[in-house]
C-alpha cells in the first residue's frame, strides 16, 4: 500500500472564495453565520483582498495531492508583551466533510506551528466557538490550553 503525501500548506487563490466560503458554512453553526450563494456577497472579495494585501495575515489552504481539503486563517501579531514577542492567532480551521477525522487536521495545526516557529512567533493562539466541544478536545490533543477567556462586543 502506497502511503499518501502529506498536507501542505499554500496561500489562497482569489477563485478559491467560494470553496472556503462553503467550507466555513459547512456545519451547524458556520451556516447561520456564512452564505453560500451565486454571486457570494462582494464582502467576501473585499476581505480576502485586505488579508491577501497584509504582510500578517495569510488565508491558507490545506492540499494533499492537489486537492483542496481543508482551510484556514492565520494572523501574526506583534506586541510589546512578553518582551516584544510575537503572536500567531488561528482562526477558522477547517476540513472538508468526507476528510474529516482522517488525521488532516492534526498535520495542518503541525504545518500551522511550524509557520510560527519560522517567524520566530512566541505562542500560537486559537480562537474556537465555546459550542465546538469536539474541537476543542482535538486542540487539547494536540497540546493547547485553555488559558483565557474570551469576550466579544457584537457591532451589527
Amino acid at each position: 500500500m502506497t502511503q499518501r503525501q502529506a498536507v501542505t500548506l499554500r496561500d489562497a487563490r482569489r477563485d478559491e472564495v467560494p470553496l472556503i466560503v462553503a467550507m466555513l458554512a459547512d456545519d451547524a453553526l458556520g451556516s447561520t453565520r456564512d452564505q453560500v450563494v451565486d454571486p457570494l456577497p462582494a464582502a467576501y472579495y473585499a476581505a480576502f483582498d485586505a488579508i491577501a494585501a497584509s504582510r500578517d495575515n495569510r488565508l491558507l489552504i490545506a492540499d494533499l495531492d492537489g486537492e483542496v481539503v481543508g482551510s484556514l486563517q492565520i494572523t501574526f501579531i506583534p506586541s510589546l508583551s512578553k518582551v516584544g514577542a510575537t503572536k500567531m492567532l488561528v482562526e477558522q480551521v477547517r476540513v472538508v466533510g468526507p476528510r474529516r477525522g482522517t488525521g488532516i487536521g492534526r498535520e495542518i495545526m503541525a504545518a500551522v506551528v511550524a509557520l510560527a516557529r519560522a517567524r520566530h512567533c512566541k505562542s500560537v493562539e486559537l480562537a474556537s466557538h465555546r459550542t465546538r466541544t469536539d474541537a476543542h478536545r482535538f486542540y487539547a490533543r494536540l497540546g493547547f490550553v485553555a488559558s483565557h477567556v474570551g469576550m466579544k462586543l457584537a457591532l451589527d
